[in-house]
């Protein structure tokens, strides 16, 4: 177990982002009164004795809590071993290209796709996304993830033939209509589609459960993770309300009860249409049962919910954080 940690060790020092490292530094030491060589060290430490990254030390907050605590965070390295045994790379492909996934689980989808084979095919599936409502096209890469090349284009400047030269000559794969969010989620946060996040696990019965619902909340960006500077919220999973603050990943930032921007109230928020979205993933995660774990991101327009992506290595920040809490034991009963 130490040489597997080293190896964890080495590959967080690689893909240590160095200024945020030193910016939850400087607050943890200001925060806790410790010195910095004591908080490295005891960073350090924790990667071996908990199987989390440098950067989660922060982020969990661990330089506040008591060893008892620090057990109960899922980490980097404890959450990679547990998805890799419940999504094993051969069943994971599926949720890793979004083609695959949006054939898979078309069913489930509230808005239209195509990869170009698709375009070529059916004529009148161009025609019915050029016409989309929002006068809009998304395009995106098959693997692409965490908003990561992703394109938003006119309708106006494409017919069929031109939709499909540019599928066939840009780096994109997909395109799909643009979609328009339920108002009161636009009236929260109009900036980007904001997203539902709902975790299932199938357990060793076949029973499906829910390990968490989250809503993640765009802050003037196009986006709405985590990660580009979003915050999120937790989700009562028996009344679709949101129970607590939303909050960032950056934890030198506030919580927020209201919209930053837009001054709506976060706390009580209903997400529309809950007991069909809960519905849906359920049955979303019952179809294709070589992936037990999954992530799902889930759309809420006008006229009900629908799923944008499967993940099979879901965030283990947007999970906790919301709760401040570790939730690791729902994973190991």
């Amino acid at each position: 177990m130490k040489l597997k940690r080293t190896v964890y060790l080495g590959y967080y020092l690689k893909q240590l982002n160095r200024q945020k490292f030193w910016h939850f530094l400087n607050y943890a030491a200001k925060q806790s009164g410790r010195s910095k060589a004591i908080l490295i060290a005891d960073a350090v430490q924790s990667v071996f004795r908990y199987n989390i990254s440098l950067l989660e030390y922060f982020q969990f907050k661990f330089y506040e809590l008591k060893s008892r605590e620090r057990e109960d965070w899922a980490g980097t390295g404890f959450m990679y071993e547990h998805q890799l045994r419940m999504n094993p790379p051969g069943a994971r492909n599926i949720l890793e290209n979004k083609i695959s996934f949006y054939k898979k689980y078309k069913d489930f989808f509230i808005h239209q796709l195509a990869d170009i084979n698709d375009l070529k095919n059916d004529a009148l599936l161009a025609f019915s996304m050029l016409s989309n409502p929002t006068g809009k096209l998304v395009f995106k890469t098959a693997e692409g993830n965490c908003g990561t090349k992703v394109d938003m284009r006119s309708c106006e400047v494409f017919d069929r033939e031109g939709l499909i030269k540019f599928l066939e000559y840009s780096e994109y794969d997909l395109v799909e209509e643009c979609i328009e969010q339920h108002p009161a989620l636009n009236r929260l946060s109009p900036s980007a589609v904001n997203t539902v996040r709902v975790i299932t696990e199938i357990k060793d019965d076949g029973k499906v459960e829910i390990l968490g619902c989250r809503l993640r909340i765009s802050i003037n960006l196009s986006v709405d993770n985590m990660a580009a500077g979003n915050i999120a919220a937790y989700i009562d999973e028996e009344s679709g309300k949101i129970n607590g603050p939303a909050v960032y990943s950056d934890i030198t930032n506030e919580q927020k009860k209201y919209h930053p921007i837009t001054g709506e109230r976060i706390i009580g928020f209903q997400i529309p249409f809950w007991e069909r979205t809960l519905e849906m993933v359920k049955k979303a995660a019952g179809l294709y049962s070589g992936n037990r774990s999954i992530g799902w991101d889930i759309v809420i327009t006008k006229s009900g919910p629908g799923l944008i992506e499967g993940n099979h290595d879901w965030c283990k920040l947007l999970w906790q954080l919301p709760v401040e809490k570790g939730l690791k034991g729902m994973l190991i009963d």
